[in-house]
């Protein structure tokens, strides 16, 4: 800019000097200039500001659609929410936060050099690799695997069961030092029935290093302390350490190792199976899978340095490992951290995690048995075990953009819904997740908070899927990468804070108050952004932005947005939808800012009388209730007479993709509430606690709910009535029912406290809330442990006819609060 303000002024010096010259000339030659009419002067000077006028008009026009353009990845502000990462809390520097893998470290770092295992049976290992354990994948076939307990921040202890076998993995940490300090894992393996596996059945554990394609620093082989192969390296990060292995019990049969640069974190397992190689010890032993050694390119005649190192130990079972990692900074260590080292400071984490487990939800308190406390501890510790550390940068989209664009690199702190299928952040799913952490670490969640909310841009919106750094990628398909800045998702982190806000106000230090501060207005912009992109046609309504309108494949077109799928809404989406659950999350989201800016003592009247004017029962009565199935529901263009219909096959038609099924419309939709579907979204007035208590349409509500040939089940609240139109129906020939029938573990969460709110709070209705509480609340409890036991996993939805499991498994994200419910910790 100043390069180019020198030259116009430069320009300008010399276009006057060539005006004097010209009229020097002039006069000496005694010429008069040319006549100029004066019309002519000002019709010259009126083109010449309409010219300029025009031109300043797009020049600003061009300015404002660049900037329209960089609103969607611009952050909030500069202030951010995480002040302290890293090292600066030494003890969450190191962690289990590879949520997508069986086992495996890393740090809060960026660009963090990461660890991990894979492991395989040399007898049962197929063509190609298959067989060898690294992702948490669904078609492994596992039986089980979970963490038993998990603090979050110093041990976990897990347990694996692959077949007849029997892995158990844990780790310790140790502060110390200026590098996050030190830790040591093992993992052991036995076989679950001696009898049925014959002796000399061996495993192949694989334990690795890697460094992140962005990282700085080095690692290289050493066998420094152990004859196995270790690591020693150095980042910037981790200052120098070193990694060494160590038999713990059974006996090494074979050891090799391979060294070599790996095209990607998301590519180890890939490059483990292309190197692995058959070879003998002696000429008549048998052959043996063994890992290649030292594999690096060379460029000019020098070797890369390797990025990935890679130890492989094969033993006899019962077998196990230990592998210590120890900083160079530590300073002087009374022992290492191995062998019976490594036991007793296991049983003291693990003894330490039961009291504080028993002090945090009194189960054994409240009779329950061994087996059931067994259970919510498994619950709570997948909940901790399953936080992940995340650094990249999202694809996001506005109207705006013709293509996606980068957001801006961030990290992110957050539980996962899913380990196998989804390990990345989900924003609605972890608000839900913020109230069993909270109640467990508040610490660690006000951390993760402050993390999600640092993903905030200028409009106030956040993306509802985080998928960052490579890892989390290799787990997405492509359709579902781009997040558009239209789209919401409930906002259910004011669930969270409305939680904190009832429950630890006396436990709100200056510390935790300053990030409370920090966030205030980061929730007003969120409630601000809700608001005016969310709001309806008419004055106090609401809809989910982001349905298809255009669609034919769909027999009810999708509300991704509101995180409730394939939920039945309005047949034909239009402008003139209202959706009843966003008009009731608005309204809690302004109760919460409410609450929150008197403990912040700020001015809270706004919100205050917004939620004032959105709980009103008479108006929300006005906009949502209907007199005809005396429910609450959606508004919009809708009828219930559609199908799906295979086209007709013609000469030109016949193609895989023509061939796929369509919607056919019956019968014209009309404007009207879409209350022959009765489910979760009709609940919404009540599940939020906005129904005043003595409401007759409360205790309708409390009638529905408990009626069995409508949502009631022995194992909790099933999704969809079974008298609606599209109870368990596809929504395409592709995709079976997901919120049409089956029970879900975060809006039967919603329902026992909503119920417990209403025992509690006098009422005409209090007793009948009453009972329900207790029946609900012990289904739901029954049906989940009793399927863990019966399959070995927490599930995402559970079936409303058998009370199986179903979806994704293991499922701990929300399905773990009920721990919650057990301890009635609300």
């Amino acid at each position: 800019m100043a390069r180019q303000r020198r030259s116009q002024a430069i320009g300008g010096n010399e276009s006057k000097n060539n005006k004097d010259k010209c009229t020097n000339s002039s006069s000496s030659n005694g010429s008069n200039p040319p006549k100029v009419s004066q019309k002519n002067v000002g019709l010259l000077s009126y083109w010449k500001h309409f010219i300029g006028f025009i031109c300043f008009g797009i020049a600003v026009s061009v300015g404002y659609m660049g900037y329209l353009e960089t609103r969607v990845n611009t952050p909030y502000d500069e202030k951010k929410m995480v002040v302290k990462s890293g090292l600066d809390i030494p003890e969450r520097f190191w962690g289990s936060y590879r949520s997508g893998v069986y086992f495996g470290l890393k740090t809060r770092d960026p660009y963090s050099m990461v660890t991990g295992l894979m492991w395989y049976f040399p007898k049962r290992l197929k063509p190609g690799g298959d067989g060898i354990r690294h992702w948490c994948e669904q078609g492994d076939g596992l039986d089980k695997y979970a963490w038993l307990q998990h603090d979050g921040s110093s041990f976990g202890v897990q347990e694996i069961e692959d077949g007849p076998f029997l892995l158990r993995t844990s780790f310790v940490k140790r502060l110390g030092g200026n590098h996050g300090g030190d830790w040591t894992a093992r993992i052991e393996v036995d076989i679950k029935n001696k009898t049925a596996i014959p002796e000399g059945e061996e495993v192949s554990l694989i334990w690795y290093t890697a460094l992140d394609e962005n990282s700085k620093g080095d690692i290289e082989t050493s066998s420094t302390g152990s004859y196995l192969t270790g690591v020693r390296g150095e980042t910037p990060g981790l200052g120098e350490f070193t990694i060494k292995l160590f038999n713990f019990t059974g006996k090494v049969s074979h050891e090799s190792y391979l060294s070599t640069v790996a095209p990607g974190l998301h590519l180890l397992k890939e490059t483990i199976i292309s190197s692995l190689r058959l070879a003998q010890d002696k000429p008549n032993s048998p052959k043996r899978v063994v890992l290649a050694g030292e594999l690096l390119p060379t460029t000019g005649g020098a070797k890369a340095s390797p990025n990935f190192i890679a130890t492989q130990v094969t033993g006899k079972i019962p077998f196990a490992l230990d592998i210590v990692y120890e900083s160079g900074s530590f300073g002087t260590r009374q022992n290492t951290l191995v062998g019976h080292v490594y036991s007793e400071a296991l049983l003291w984490h693990q003894a330490r995690f039961g009291q504080r487990f028993e002090d945090t939800f009194h189960l054994q308190e409240k009779g329950y048995q061994a087996k059931e406390i067994y259970f919510a501890q498994t619950a709570l510790s997948n909940m901790m075990g399953g936080i992940g550390y995340f650094y990249g940068t999202s694809r996001v989209q506005s109207v705006y953009t013709k293509e996606p664009v980068p957001y801006w690199k961030a990290a992110l702190y957050t539980g996962v819904p899913s380990r196998s299928f989804f390990p990345r952040g989900f924003l609605w799913d972890e608000g839900f997740h913020g109230i069993l952490i909270a109640t467990w670490d508040l610490d660690i969640e006000l951390d993760i908070i402050c993390h999600w909310f640092d993903l905030m841009n200028v409009e106030g919106w956040i993306p509802r899927e985080q998928i960052l750094g490579v890892e989390a990628l290799a787990k997405v398909p492509e359709e579902f990468v781009t997040q558009r800045n239209t789209n919401a998702n409930p906002p259910t982190f004011f669930i969270t804070i409305n939680y904190i806000l009832r429950n630890y106000k006396d436990q709100l230090t200056s510390s935790r108050l300053a990030i409370l501060e920090r966030l205030y207005p980061r929730l007003q912009a969120w409630f601000t952004w809700f608001n005016t992109t969310q709001k309806g046609i008419d004055s106090g309504t609401y809809r989910w932005q982001g349905r298809d309108s255009l669609t034919n494949r769909e027999l009810n077109p999708k509300t991704l947005t509101s995180g409730l799928d394939d939920y039945p809404r309005a047949s034909h989406p239009t402008e003139k939808e209202r959706h009843i659950d966003i008009r009731c999350w608005i309204t809690l989201a302004a109760d919460t800012l409410a609450q929150l800016a008197d403990v912040l003592d700020k001015n809270s009247y706004k919100y205050h009388e917004t939620y004032a004017y959105l709980s009103d029962n008479e108006f929300m009565d006005k906009l949502h209730w209907s007199d005809y199935a005396q429910i609450y529901a959606d508004y919009g263009y809708h009828t219930d007479s559609v199908v799906l219909k295979r086209p007709k096959i013609t000469p030109r038609s016949q193609t895989p993709q023509n061939l796929e099924m369509v919607r056919v419309t019956l019968k014209n939709p009309e404007y009207r509430l879409v209350d022959s579907s009765f489910g979760y979204v009709s609940l919404f007035p009540f599940l939020l606690k906005l129904l005043n208590p003595d409401s007759p349409k409360l205790n309708k509500t409390l009638i529905d709910i408990r009626n069995p040939n409508l949502i009631w089940t022995n194992f909790g609240l099933r999704s969809l009535s079974k008298t609606s139109p599209l109870y368990m129906k596809r929504n395409t020939e592709h995709d079976p029912p997901y919120w049409r029938g089956p029970i879900w573990i975060n809006i039967n969460f919603l329902a026992t406290l909503a119920l417990h709110h209403y025992s509690v709070t006098d009422g005409p209705y209090q007793s009948q809330a009453a009972q329900i509480y207790g029946e609900l609340r012990e289904n739901i409890i029954k049906n989940v442990i009793k399927q863990y036991y019966s399959s070995g996993y927490i599930w995402e939805q559970y079936n409303d006819k058998t009370g199986q499991g179903s979806g994704c498994r293991p499922f701990t994200g929300w399905s773990a609060l009920v721990v919650l419910l057990m301890g009635e910790h609300y």
